[in-house]
């Protein structure tokens, strides 16, 4: 790493509105994620995802929705009733909500671990692994408390 690059982190206060703007003009954002709402897939400091305007979304898909005025998360969503949407962020346990109209960007891939190649959410990897997490739903507890407990004090994340 080169000692004359400086990182600077930007409140999602700002940032976040910043990144719907760019979207709804049609560009693709790269977001640095921050947070543990994603574990164990995504990692705080370490990921980023590629964001775009939403085009059709469904159950499964990651996304980027304002939950309350102001308040961004990046969750999958796990149910669509009409306008009403279902959110869970693969390390939670508990949903949030929010209409089809504030679901404001969604993934199309993630960096993860430090690498340059993209995790499309349309690869098969991906897919796998939200297939199989999202069934998983009713052990997820023990799951992210060993994955806390044990996994990260053995191979912290890079």
């Amino acid at each position: 790493m080169r000692d004359d690059i400086k990182t600077i982190q930007i409140a999602n206060e700002v940032l976040l509105p910043e990144v719907v703007r760019l979207t709804d003009e049609g560009h693709t954002v790269t977001l640095p994620l921050r947070g543990y709402s994603m574990r164990p897939f995504l990692e705080d400091g370490r990921d980023k995802a590629l964001l775009k305007k939403p085009a059709a979304i469904g159950v499964g898909d990651a996304v980027l929705a304002e939950i309350a005025p102001g308040r961004y998360v990046l969750h999958r969503i796990v149910a669509i009733e009409g306008d009403a949407v279902t959110l869970l962020g693969d390390g939670n346990l508990t949903t949030e909500h929010c209409r089809l109209s504030d679901v404001k960007a969604t993934a199309i891939g993630f960096y993860r671990k430090g690498r340059a190649t993209l995790d499309s959410t349309s690869g098969r990897k991906w897919r796998l692994y939200s297939w199989l997490w999202t069934r998983l739903r009713p052990v997820r507890r023990y799951l992210l408390a060993a994955y806390r407990r044990i996994w990260l004090k053995l191979f912290k994340p890079i």
